[in-house]
């Protein structure tokens, strides 16, 4: 029989345990039962059994019948009926569960080394059960027996609540658990639910719940709170809440929408997400040319156009008779052209007017929200009367913040000269004829500017126009000083020469090509001390090292731009020979911004390359060609203004260097992973293999001073970029700017952008930060593979349909066609916010879509006309 005894654990604690030990007895069945134990509504229990068994063959004199194993059964029941005698103490009525053998037995001299066993069984389906061990001749000791069962435990997944969840019938088994969604929150796909694994486990989750409008996602995703007052969020989904866009505000929380400000509207075709605009003022500038019977009218456009771009004019007539004392609507016979509402030119034609007759005509200004107004729009008049073909009215002074400024001047001649002219202003000259039956149509417009320098008088404008296309002054154009047959007259005539006294050598901060780089102090006559940057030619130099070294100056001194580095003169005259620059605090960009890695605003960051690209417009309007373009030289001062640095030429003359930056190729030293295709493979340097090159330069200053393409080979590199692979977005890379990358580093280099587009864009970046939030979702990284960049030509498509299914965006068909967005000048024209306003809330997509739309402007571009 068993027995409880008291004995030890392991760890020499007390315990009371059940023992049985009848190794010298034949035939033994001791059975041993626990009390009832309620199921409730568990399917499967587990059984952990602690246990020691002597080992057989350390009992001496024993039978054969000595065992090291017992049995595990349970009985179940609908109530606690059992008794001593009932259920029969044997298999059947009793379900046996498994034969329990030790992992280690002990002998007598030993210490009793407990075993651990965990067993299961099911299903069951009755009300509890017992569970029974039975002895067939064992010395063991029963320690203890927990019994339990596994679950998943409440949680909260997609904004659903799941409740505790016990495991199935069988450790195979896959429980289904209901969820509801958390409060706040709605169904986005049915049935909700969730699996509960045999082991406890939840897994498969089936359906979500998203957070309801005017609430949005908090603690980790378990929760939709309410947006606070001052934003909004319109519509369900994952999205956060927004501030209220401008001119609009939300008094208490959970808005679903922002409502506008007194004097400010939503078009019924705007988005409830959309700004808040107001009516335009009115036109500005109105002038007339009355001819007779027939009128011309133009103005400009209003100061306040409202926030809006669908800007329109309406154009009121009204006949004034003296008989009627006040001005009635003209009446359908007066044509004015091309129509009189909804006018989106700022000039029309009025004929059939009565003559002798006084009119007036109101120019109003309107936009999508004019109607919502329940003031009149606002306009600008003038008063006429006909027959008055003399000279055309004088103009009232323009304010000096007008954009344009018309004069009318008469000559009987076929030529003129026209004194008075401002110096550095541009001018736009056009001729018509006047007869006695009225004026002709105007000439084609010819610009030119004045010089800097001041002018009485332009040259004779004869009836043969285009000619005055040779007064324009041209753009200053950079000299190559090796095209001087001296060099010294190059340095002479752009760089200006520095008395050595006036320079003061503080510290050496670097070595450059030719020497050394100091930092010191220029103090000349009549002007401050300032810090500067002094680069000396080391001892011992050659004629052809000092004409290399001083080439930079004569290069630099030809610059004069906020984002070009400043030439302050060279000393040729003394020993050593020296180029002093102005001084940039924080030095190369790389290593400035490997130092401060992550510290920047992307604005900040914008706002540097925004420099960069003005100072390369600078560069390539004058026609030079930088060739080593790349972040380590640009040069930072203490504003974190950027600035165009090393204009050395002799490293691309020469193979001799060493730096392992700059690759043989053709017989000189080409910065591989910075230069583009053709520059690297055809020797054809160009500014649009500078643009490349800036390419580049926006993912070092995105990447804070990465590797390009990490540790690629050089090798690696030609061949990934020959085969229209590009370098991926830096971590946290707005998408707008990776995209502007990819721009700089299409394969056909008539197809990349000017740097003027690319100033421009960063200028409406940086207008619009929004913009800037849309954020790739790839990071940068070793093992970040490279992008393949393949461009679909828009021309071989048909309907914007077909355009979408090449880029795999089919799915948008209807979203464009119904938002007006038919023909590929409109798409050309499409930014992200009108890619959110019609349903493209996918950034992926946004990305892809916006992607395919500016190369589709950069091919436009290629394809206008050009005029000349």
């Amino acid at each position: 029989q068993w027995e409880e005894v008291s004995g030890y654990d392991d760890a020499m604690n007390p315990i009371r345990t059940y023992q049985v030990c009848n190794v010298r007895d034949l035939n033994q069945n001791n059975w041993l039962r626990t009390d009832f134990i309620p199921r409730k509504d568990v399917l499967r229990v587990y059984v952990e059994l602690k246990f020691t068994v002597r080992d057989c063959n350390s009992i001496p004199n024993i039978p054969g019948s000595c065992k090291e194993t017992f049995n595990l059964f349970y009985y179940e029941s609908e109530s606690d009926t059992a008794t001593e005698s009932n259920p029969s103490w044997m298999e059947n009525p009793y379900v046996k569960v498994d034969t329990i053998a030790p992992d280690e037995s002990f002998s007598m001299l030993e210490s009793g080394r407990v075993n651990t066993k965990v067993r299961s069984f099911g299903p069951l389906s009755k009300t509890g059960f017992y569970l029974a061990f039975q002895d067939l001749g064992a010395c063991m000791s029963l320690i203890s027996v927990r019994v339990f069962y596994k679950k998943c435990s409440t949680t909260i997944a997609n904004f659903a609540v799941f409740p505790e969840t016990a495991t199935g019938a069988e450790a195979t088994s896959l429980v289904i658990a209901p969820g509801v969604c958390v409060q706040n929150a709605n169904e986005v796909s049915v049935p909700l639910k969730l699996y509960c694994n045999g082991d406890g486990e939840w897994m498969v989750p089936v359906g979500a719940c998203t957070c309801m409008a005017g609430f949005e996602p908090a603690m980790k995703d378990t929760q939709c709170q309410a947006c606070s007052p001052g934003t909004f969020k319109s519509k369900q989904g994952d999205d956060f809440c927004s501030p209220c866009p401008p001119n609009s505000r939300a008094i208490s929380g959970a808005s679903s929408v922002c409502s506008c400000r007194s004097g400010y509207y939503r078009a019924d075709s705007d988005s409830l997400d959309s700004a808040c605009t107001s009516v335009p003022s009115a036109p500005r500038n109105l002038i007339s040319i009355v001819n007779e019977t027939s009128l011309v009218l133009e103005w400009g456009e209003p100061r306040d156009t409202g926030g809006r771009s669908d800007l329109l004019y309406n154009v009121i007539c009204k006949k004034c008779l003296p008989e009627r004392g006040a001005c009635s609507r003209c009446d359908d016979n007066v044509d004015v052209s091309p129509r009189r509402l909804g006018l989106t030119q700022r000039r029309v034609s009025v004929r059939n007017l009565q003559a002798h007759t006084r009119y007036s005509f109101e120019i109003q200004a309107v936009n999508g929200v004019s109607s919502k107004s329940l003031s009149p729009p606002q306009y600008a008049s003038v008063n006429i009367t006909t027959n008055q073909a003399g000279e055309p009215q004088p103009l009232p002074p323009l304010p000096p913040s007008s954009p344009w400024f018309h004069v009318h001047v008469r000559f009987e001649r076929s030529s003129a000269r026209v004194e008075g002219l401002r110096p550095g202003t541009s001018y736009v000259v056009q001729v018509r004829a006047r007869t006695v039956a009225g004026y002709g149509h105007y000439s084609a417009p010819v610009d030119f500017s004045t010089n800097l320098e001041s002018m009485s008088s332009l040259h004779s404008l004869s009836h043969t126009l285009p000619r005055l296309l040779l007064l324009t002054p041209g753009m200053k154009v950079y000299i190559d000083p090796f095209t001087y047959e001296d060099p010294n007259e190059a340095i002479r005539e752009f760089a200006k020469e520095i008395d050595i006294s006036c320079v003061k050598i503080e510290e050496v901060i670097g070595a450059g090509e030719f020497g050394e780089v100091c930092r010191g102090r220029l103090k000349q006559p009549g002007r401050r001390e300032i810090i500067v940057a002094i680069k000396t030619l080391k001892a011992g130099y050659t004629e052809r090292q000092r004409r290399d070294f001083l080439s930079e100056a004569s290069i630099m001194g030809q610059f004069d731009h906020p984002n070009i580095i400043r030439l302050e003169g060279v000393v040729t005259k003394s020993r050593p020979v020296m180029i002093v620059t102005e001084f940039m605090e924080n030095g190369a960009l790389d290593s400035f911004l490997r130092m401060n890695d992550g510290q920047f605003t992307v604005i900040q960051l914008v706002g540097m390359l925004r420099g960069i690209a003005a100072g390369m417009k600078y560069l390539s309007d004058m026609n030079y060609v930088h060739r080593d373009l790349a972040a380590r030289n640009i040069l930072v001062n203490s504003n974190l203004v950027c600035k165009v640095s090393d204009f050395g030429l002799s490293r691309f003359l020469e193979d001799d260097s060493t730096d392992p930056t700059y690759t043989s190729s053709l017989g000189g030293k080409i910065p591989i992973r910075w230069t583009a295709p053709e520059a690297i493979a055809y020797r054809k340097f160009t500014s649009a293999s500078d643009v490349w090159s800036y390419g580049i330069v926006m993912w070092e200053v995105m990447s804070y001073g990465e590797r390009p393409y990490w540790d690629m080979s050089n090798q690696d590199v030609i061949n990934a970029v020959e085969q229209d692979y590009r370098l991926p977005p830096p971590m946290d890379c707005p998408t707008a700017l990776h995209q502007l990358m990819l721009d700089c580093w299409v394969k056909e280099r008539n197809l990349r952008p000017k740097f003027s587009q690319i100033v421009n864009t960063l200028d409406k970046l940086i207008r619009n930060a929004a913009s800037l939030k849309v954020v790739s979702s790839t990071h940068s990284g070793v093992s970040q593979p490279l992008l393949d960049r393949c461009v679909p030509d828009y021309t071989t498509f048909t309907t914007v349909g077909d355009w979408l299914d090449a880029i795999k965006m089919s799915r948008y068909r209807d979203n464009f066609l119904n938002a007006g967005f038919a023909s590929f000048d409109l798409v050309a024209q499409m930014t992200a916010e009108d890619l959110l306003r019609i349903g493209v809330t996918l950034a992926g997509h946004q990305k892809k879509i916006l992607g395919s739309i500016q190369d589709m402007r950069l091919q436009m571009n290629q394809t206008l006309p050009i005029q000349v």
